[in-house]
């Protein structure tokens, strides 16, 4: 069984990090810091031990922040030249994920210090990230802030040239939204044009799952963004541009099919096989045949649609990758495909009415229903009935 997400934050990793500061600075008092950080620390998760470990380092160093600065720059391990968030604290210094509660102890305590805030910032990325602790700082100082990362978009070090582009996210997924850059994300842009053709997968990446959050907001802005930039452009940045449009594949955005080489699909789909009823636990299993109706050869996104049903007895759409292909003039492929039907967080699984979908280039072109079958429980008469609604 996988360990707990949480355990990221043990026990070991503070009073590690108490020895590392008690080594550095003589003041530091190692066994109150991990004594009151690991009280009832087993029962949080993982936000919370991060924000117990931000809040109790507060009360243990010196409230004069640049002294308190000089203290965690001298307590940092060995600069990551590769990426390796499971980097160990040790006798060298903190680094890995022992830096996300310190990056968030540097962006609260240093408001009124905004160079000293972002040389350490740039000193912690470097030992794993800080793309949630520069938002604040963001939000604070906007034009400032933006000015030192367009330097930072030529640092030597992959993981500054990542934060560039991570923590200016929208909608960067576990943090607060930067409301500023969901309205106007021009400023982002600017930076991410900088960083389209870094030599480094790692930022590449981070740069289209920026342009994916854009995305949400400015379909158009995308699609035109996405056509420019896959002019001339080799295999990396094509492969950045089409992960940075998922969502707008999926969600048939005409312009942004279009940029991607997607016309109009002539293809008819055919349903050869959908299970009937499908038992909670188990797999939907469906097999289509897509053919084409055209003399001419189609570069086709095939996708497909799940219509879960919800409490209120309506359904909700969510759309999953499925095949990229060149259909020959003429010609037909079959896919066969196994969809899970479990229990999800994310997800509430009701019994009844489904129904799925073919999409093909962003238009449905084929439906079957199906039935989701939950579970029986016993009642207190013994008798069997439906299990209540369940994730």
């Amino acid at each position: 069984m996988a360990e707990p997400l949480k355990n990221i934050f043990s026990p070991e990793l503070v009073r590690s990090m108490a020895s590392v500061f008690s080594n550095r600075w003589n003041s530091f008092d190692a066994e109150g810091f991990a004594t009151e950080t690991l009280d009832g620390f087993e029962e949080l998760e993982l936000k919370q031990r991060s924000q117990r470990i931000t809040r109790t380092l507060a009360c243990h160093l010196p409230e004069d922040f640049p002294h308190a600065a000089e203290i965690v720059l001298d307590c940092l391990g060995p600069v990551l030249s590769e990426v390796d968030f499971d980097a160990r604290s040790d006798g060298r210094g903190l680094t890995g994920w022992a830096t996300l509660p310190l990056a968030d102890y540097v962006a609260e305590k240093g408001t009124a210090h905004f160079e000293t805030t972002m040389l350490l910032l740039k000193e912690l990325t470097m030992r794993c990230s800080a793309e949630f602790a520069i938002r604040p700082v963001l939000l604070r100082a906007p034009e400032k802030t933006l000015e030192v990362l367009h330097d930072w978009t030529d640092h030597p070090n992959q993981h500054v040239r990542r934060l560039v582009s991570e923590g200016t996210r929208p909608r960067l997924p576990w943090a607060p939204k930067l409301p500023q850059f969901i309205a106007d994300p021009a400023p982002v842009m600017e930076l991410l044009e900088k960083l389209k053709d870094d030599k480094e997968e790692y930022v590449r990446r981070s740069v289209a799952n920026n342009l994916n959050d854009i995305s949400k907001d400015h379909p158009d802005k995308i699609a035109q963004t996405a056509k420019r930039w896959l002019e001339g452009a080799g295999k990396n940045r094509a492969r950045l541009v089409r992960h940075a449009c998922r969502t707008l594949i999926k969600k048939g955005h005409p312009e942004t099919l279009a940029a991607l080489g997607f016309g109009p699909a002539r293809v008819r789909a055919d349903f050869l096989s959908v299970s009937q009823s499908v038992e909670f636990g188990s797999d939907l299993e469906f097999e289509a045949e897509i053919v084409s109706t055209s003399p001419e050869p189609q570069k086709l996104v095939i996708d497909y649609v799940i219509h879960h049903r919800k409490a209120n007895g309506g359904t909700s759409p969510k759309v999953f990758k499925w095949r990229n292909v060149m259909l020959e003039g003429g010609g037909s492929i079959r896919l066969f495909k196994r969809h899970g039907m479990r229990e999800i967080t994310t997800r509430k699984y009701y019994a009844g009415g489904h129904a799925i979908d073919i999409q093909v280039n962003g238009e449905i072109i084929a439906t079957r229903p199906f039935t989701l079958k939950m579970p029986l429980v016993a009642d207190p008469s013994g008798k069997g009935r439906q299990a209540p609604d369940r994730q």
